[in-house]
């Protein structure tokens, strides 16, 4: 038996979710590209899948913001705020520890959660993902642009008639009930210009930095023959996550739901029910800031110790203010220069132009440098190679500059931040060209 629908307050958005059940593992249900908590009960297949989750877990299910019975919004969620809003639904039930279950286009939120926050997750399950959908030269089963633009046409023409079944599910497309349930599914899960949004945005998420950050349980579940997401996608981010589960399925079907839905859930029930350790977590996924102050040598010549002292405790006292308004973490401060770590690089972001900005006003310019990477945590300090390449890219800054590597740039599609191309560059000790943008006001 389901729930009635309840929310969480993500800021000020309003996320729906249903959390039936009372077992001991919480697993939270990412859902793939639109979501109505309701009307998933109306398809028997989908209603099935669910009640067989709840089986052995506290299943909790939600609409992202955007979608289905969560608050409409003027964009599409980024990879952060959908963090912000799984955070807010787990707190709003009390769950301190899930597994996250990743469908399809959930996937990449899930692989950003479980490194950023790994003390809260227990263990993550991605079905039928992705790390990035987009070709690349090193990435050639990603979609080309033209099969991009095929995609979005037939999206245009056809949202709310339940064509999309043709490639989500196959083996049921001639289905009369089945394609009027996927009509609805479609028209209560986004209007057509959300919708579109939606698939423009996710074209350009790039989640493949953080595979390698993951330190979680991981189970990957791909079909062989899935006609949505190739099974290319599925292998990739196996190979890459350490210690991965890799599980590959017959089936052209890409809704878990269709085909031989039981030979998935027997998979993750016995993935997520075995007998396992917890492991000592002394490693996170964060994004690394450092800034320091423009020409201070000769600024404090100019002024004197004493008034140097009196601005340099200002500006002190603002950058900790804005750290803390973004949600950031001091770890160091070395004269005029800080290291902060953030749990999600649109927030360090947009903290570093905060706080250019208010320097400004004291008559001082800053230079900043992000990166987002595997962080070894050391008491209340971080140290590894994230925090070295963010020391670097911040020496190449500019006065006033907010300089990001591509990594940091990657994760932030669908922000609005907007960046410019600053071109190769080698970071001294870190091996390979890195390119770097600088993040404009907007």
């Amino acid at each position: 038996m389901m729930p009635k629908t309840k929310y969480a307050r993500s800021g000020d958005i309003s996320i729906a979710y249903r959390a039936p059940g009372s077992r001991p593992l919480d697993l939270v249900v990412v859902p793939g590209f639109v979501s109505n908590v309701e009307h998933f009960m109306e398809e028997p297949r989908l209603a099935r899948f669910l009640e067989r989750l709840q089986s052995f877990s506290r299943m909790i299910l939600f609409d992202k913001r955007g979608t289905g019975l969560s608050d409409r919004t003027a964009s599409m969620a980024t990879l952060e705020q959908r963090m912000d809003d799984v955070r807010a639904v787990m707190d709003t039930v009390g769950s301190q520890r899930a597994a996250l279950l990743g469908i399809s286009e959930g996937g990449p939120m899930c692989l950003l959660f479980a490194a950023t926050y790994p003390e809260r997750t227990a263990a993550l399950v991605l079905y039928g993902s992705f790390a990035r959908p987009a070709w690349a030269p090193d990435y050639t089963w990603g979609s080309t642009q033209e099969q991009f633009q095929a995609r979005l046409t037939e999206l245009r023409e056809a949202w709310g008639t339940g064509a999309s079944r043709q490639q989500f599910a196959p083996s049921l497309a001639d289905d009369p009930a089945f394609r009027e349930w996927c009509a609805g599914y479609e028209r209560h899960g986004a209007s057509p210009g959300a919708a579109e949004t939606l698939f423009r945005m996710n074209r350009e998420i790039d989640a493949r930095h953080v595979l390698d950050a993951i330190r979680v349980p991981t189970l990957v579940i791909h079909r062989t023959g899935d006609r949505v997401v190739r099974v290319e996608h599925g292998r990739y981010m196996a190979e890459r996550i350490p210690g991965a589960k890799y599980v590959e399925l017959p089936g052209d079907d890409h809704f878990p739901f269709v085909g031989d839905s039981d030979r998935i859930l027997d998979e993750i029930e016995k993935f997520l029910t075995g007998a396992r350790h917890a492991r000592e977590l002394d490693r996170v996924l964060a994004t690394v800031l450092f800034t320091d102050v423009v020409g201070a040598t000769e600024r404090a010549a100019a002024l004197g110790d004493r008034q140097w002292r009196e601005l340099l405790d200002r500006h002190h006292s603002l950058v900790r203010r804005e750290l803390a308004a973004f949600r950031g973490k001091e770890i160091d401060t070395a004269g005029d220069g800080f290291l902060a770590s953030f749990d999600g690089p649109a927030r360090a972001i947009r903290a570093a132009q905060t706080i250019s900005d208010k320097v400004r006003l004291m008559g001082l310019d800053i230079r900043a440098g992000l990166h987002t990477g595997e962080c070894e945590i050391i008491g209340p300090k971080l140290t590894g190679i994230a925090v070295h390449i963010g020391a670097r890219v911040a020496g190449l800054a500019g006065a006033g500059e907010i300089l990001v590597s591509n990594t940091v740039k990657d994760l932030v599609a669908g922000s609005g931040l907007v960046f410019e191309d600053r071109g190769t560059h080698i970071l001294k000790g870190v091996p390979g060209e890195w390119r770097l943008y600088a993040a404009l006001a907007g």
